[in-house]
């Protein structure tokens, strides 16, 4: 599915301020998108407002964290302590292209 996000922004009035949105399209294969419009007219909605929906609910849902927390630092030093260094000895340490 490809999304194309168009400049074209609209602000109506609404009872709590002013609502942005913007104007997208987006390409959905057909047989998709005859499901989509079969599902919507059996709900008696339209077929932005399914897709509003579930575009709420993708976002409403926690997405599986495969992060995992990392505590520093990740190797030990055998003497801790402060590293006094300026670039001129780094670029001696390490090799650079």
């Amino acid at each position: 599915m490809m999304l194309h996000i168009v400049a074209q922004q609209t602000s109506p009035s609404h009872i709590y301020g002013r609502l942005s949105f913007v104007r997208t399209t987006i390409d959905i294969p057909d047989a998709m998108y005859r499901r989509l419009r079969a599902r919507a007219a059996g709900e008696g909605r339209s077929v932005k407002a399914l897709i509003l929906e579930g575009a709420e609910q993708a976002l409403a849902s926690k997405a599986p964290s495969n992060a995992h927390r990392v505590s520093l630092p990740i190797v030990r030093s055998k003497r801790p302590g402060t590293l006094r260094i300026d670039n001129a000895r780094i670029y001696d340490l390490i090799s650079f292209p």
